[in-house]
């Protein structure tokens, strides 16, 4: 069955210029998330259970002695940072029933890109109530990706809190209506996309249909095209925007006229290029 979308990572250099940055476009910023390898978050939740993952280091040394223990993530996220810098987004994470499973399929296709991870983290939500969260992780990377890639997420432990507070957003944002990814060739990105999620036939040539939410393989100059952005000009797969569903576009758009966030109109979409602590480019498109 193909797999939902769970979560968008957005690496940052600084957590507190990535929440200014989000607050300033309308959505409401979690309270900081320790993991235990050196890295934070302060995430972005929608009602669909889905959330973007702006993602830092905490702790240096911490996270140095995670690379140098195997940790898929922090490893990915260095090599991330290396190659593109500390701003961007970096994984599309899918949802997952058997972390395990996932990983074995990762192997027999030959995208595995290590070994699998577990680990837990307190939470908590907007009134201070905690809970522990726990995951376990199986990730996947094309041969030509760096530092991008994939993972399968299986929440062991959801936390018991009242997350409603998180997922109401002053811009109108109610999720993410797809996701955004630039190729020079879209067909070798959407196949790996389509067995990383076990799409099946879901997937097409340029697009990987989830059950809730899209990811649209694009070439550079159509990107650029479509949005009116800078067209991309890394030689490798990326992701390079997310679009979210918001109820009412013009009130988006006075939310953002307010705040004096920069934006374009491309049509009936609003397009916000990435700045630091937004590490991809927002586009908001309204859906009934």
């Amino acid at each position: 069955m193909t797999r939902l979308l769970d979560h968008l990572v957005l690496p940052t250099a600084d957590l507190d210029v990535a929440r200014a940055r989000l607050a300033r476009l309308g959505f409401t910023v979690a309270p900081r998330g320790e993991h235990p390898f050196g890295t934070e978050n302060r995430c972005v939740y929608f009602s669909d259970g889905t959330f973007i993952e702006p993602l830092a280091i905490a702790d240096r040394p911490a996270a140095d002695a995670a690379v140098a223990a195997g940790n898929v993530f922090v490893a990915r996220d260095r090599i991330y940072r290396q190659d593109v810098g500390p701003e961007g987004f970096s994984a599309v994470v899918f949802g997952s029933a058997d972390a395990d499973d996932d990983h074995r399929r990762y192997v027999q296709a030959g995208i595995s890109a290590g070994p699998r991870l577990d680990f837990s983290r307190p939470f908590i939500d907007a009134s201070g109530r905690s809970d522990t969260a726990s995951f376990s992780l199986a990730f996947a990377a094309a041969r030509q990706m760096r530092g991008t890639f994939v993972f399968a997420c299986q929440r062991v432990n959801t936390p018991r809190v009242d997350r409603s507070a998180l997922e109401a957003h002053a811009n109108g944002s109610t999720r993410i209506a797809q996701v955004v990814a630039v190729a020079p060739d879209s067909m070798p990105m959407t196949d790996f996309l389509s067995v990383a999620a076990d799409a099946g036939e879901a997937a097409q040539a340029d697009k990987l249909e989830l059950p809730n939410t899209r990811i649209a393989v694009m070439t550079p100059s159509f990107y650029a095209q479509q949005f009116g952005l800078p067209r991309e000009t890394r030689e490798t797969p990326v992701f390079a925007a997310i679009v979210f569903s918001v109820r009412d576009i013009d009130a988006t758009r006075r939310h953002l006229v307010s705040g004096g966030v920069d934006h374009d109109m491309r049509g009936d979409r609003i397009v916000i290029a990435a700045a630091p602590g937004q590490g991809a480019a927002f586009i908001f498109e309204e859906h009934t």
